[in-house]
């Protein structure tokens, strides 16, 4: 019996950002962003997180900005498996669409900055990574292949099929506090220093229940009573294999082919029972609730040049090692490698990778501001559970250009794209945590209410490719992996 993989298929349930960035790294900490994400070389407040070298430009006194913003996001896996067709809820086909609705109802940001002299002292609140909710309130695929499995090899035992529950939901937030300074070396050149504390939160809850066997005519029994019913038919086998060895023993007639047929009869029936038993304890079904949390520490550092009418800017963010803490009601099964994930009191690597942000801004006019920008995250440097970093192509990279507009003093336009590709394999992919290539769009503006007050407002889209693996991991086996993003924001911003 594979339970193994059944219960590691439950227990591997995570969830992943729901916003714009790397694989663990969420890079829409503005409205700015929002409206124009090729921020990186930009002079503004929300510099605080994209520049912060160049918000020490802004002028001399204190900013301060609030941003709130609204995500929903789909997650859709079209899983392909022999062992769906033995479900009562698939009349047979052997391919089924599983969808999760992830909402982030409240991803806050704040930045704040005080610029006096040539330093700059600057604060930023955000949600760096996880930032929603997923819920797949049907399960996965890979729940209900395994189910299915167990009821094929059950077949010897009068199993036709089977029927289920499935569900699953994570909830994930990365919290992040960063406090830093911006100094001007020149009238053209600053740098920054500064560190990010992040404090880690995720609740992951999967199940699955009412487990039924269809034992033949399309009548379904429990689970635990098909295990109870197959393990009498197994001792009343076992009884009489047993019988009959003693019969040819005392006869010494173990030497006749019915002696060896009995005894390879009686290994057999004794792994089936082994195999039932291990059965029992998932006789109800299986649920679990983890919680986990950890705290770690990071220091960035950015330079930001301005000459003529360009600025240049490049920030470089070292590597979070985060060690989530469990709290689980997984006690048990320690042997399976996947499990330990979630055992409870169990350390599991969650590293945020490093990132190297480098942007270029041309005004060809004053009212006009052309950006790019160029994002490498350092996946394959960071640490993850089972080393699963190892298990990518290579590093993620985005490409990003934008235009502002100033069409007067008070009101400007901003449109900008954002192209992000990752390192993905058939290995690395599974329907538990998953992202795919994208391209991204946004657009909005903003308007200065009066000469201290700004609002702001912008619309963010992501438009996701199909990864598609094939015979993975045996023929007849296939996934179709993708996802919708659409996120909405406005904010504030004073100075004073």
């Amino acid at each position: 019996m594979k339970i193994k993989a059944l219960i590691a298929g439950v227990m591997l349930a995570t969830t992943t950002t729901v916003t714009a960035g790397g694989i663990l790294t969420n890079t829409n900490q503005s409205i700015d962003f929002l409206r124009n994400p090729a921020r990186d070389a930009a002079i503004g407040l929300d510099g605080v997180y994209s520049n912060p070298a160049g918000v020490v430009f802004l002028p001399e006194g204190f900013h301060f900005g609030f941003n709130w913003q609204y995500a929903h996001q789909t997650r859709t896996i079209e899983s392909t498996s022999p062992f769906l067709a033995l479900g009562k809820k698939n009349n047979g086909r052997t391919t089924k669409t599983f969808e999760g609705v992830a909402d982030a109802p409240f991803i806050p940001s704040i930045q704040a900055a005080y610029n006096t002299g040539n330093w700059s002292w600057q604060f930023n609140f955000s949600v760096p990574g996880g930032g929603g909710k997923c819920e797949f309130a049907d399960g996965l695929g890979s729940f209900e292949t395994v189910v299915g499995n167990i009821a094929n090899q059950l077949k010897p035992l009068g199993a036709q099929g089977y029927d289920m529950d499935g569900y699953m939901q994570g909830r994930q937030y990365y919290f992040g506090f960063q406090l830093g300074t911006a100094y001007k070396i020149t009238e053209n050149l600053s740098v920054y220093g500064g560190l990010r504390l992040l404090y880690g939160t995720a609740t992951y809850r999967a199940r699955i229940s009412n487990i039924m066997v269809n034992v033949g005519d399309d009548r379904y029994m429990a689970f635990d009573g098909f295990l109870q019913s197959a393990e009498t038919t197994v001792d009343g086998g076992l009884s009489q294999v047993n019988a009959g060895i003693a019969q040819l023993e005392a006869a010494g007639a173990t030497a006749l082919p019915q002696y060896a047929e009995l005894t390879t009869k009686k290994a057999q029936l004794e792994g089936t029972k082994q195999s039932l038993n291990a059965l029992q304890k998932y006789s109800q079904g299986v649920n679990l609730l983890c919680n986990q949390s950890s705290v770690g520490i990071a220091p960035i550092v950015s330079i930001d040049y301005k000459v003529g009418q360009f600025n240049f800017a490049v920030k470089y963010e070292f590597k979070t090692q985060i060690r989530m803490k469990n709290e689980s009601t997984v006690f048990e099964a320690s042997e399976i490698a996947a499990v330990n994930k979630f055992r409870d009191s169990e350390e599991v690597n969650e590293d945020v990778p490093a990132l190297l942000a480098v942007g270029a801004q041309w005004s060809p006019v004053e009212q006009v501001r052309v950006n790019v920008g160029y994002h490498h995250y350092f996946d394959k440097d960071a640490s993850w559970y089972n080393n699963a970093q190892d298990l990518l192509d290579h590093n993620s990279n985005e490409y990003l250009a934008g235009v502002e507009w100033d069409l007067n003093d008070r009101l400007t336009i901003s449109a900008g794209a954002q192209l992000t590709r990752y390192g993905l394999s058939d290995q690395y992919m599974n329907d538990m945590s998953f992202v795919v290539n994208s391209n991204s769009f946004g657009f909005g503006g903003s308007y200065k209410v009066s000469d201290n007050v700004t609002l702001k407002a912008g619309y963010f889209q992501t438009n996701y490719d199909h990864y598609k693996r094939e015979n993975y991991p045996a023929e007849g086996f296939a996934d179709d992996f993708t996802r919708t993003n659409r996120v909405l924001g406005i904010g504030c911003e004073l100075n004073l």
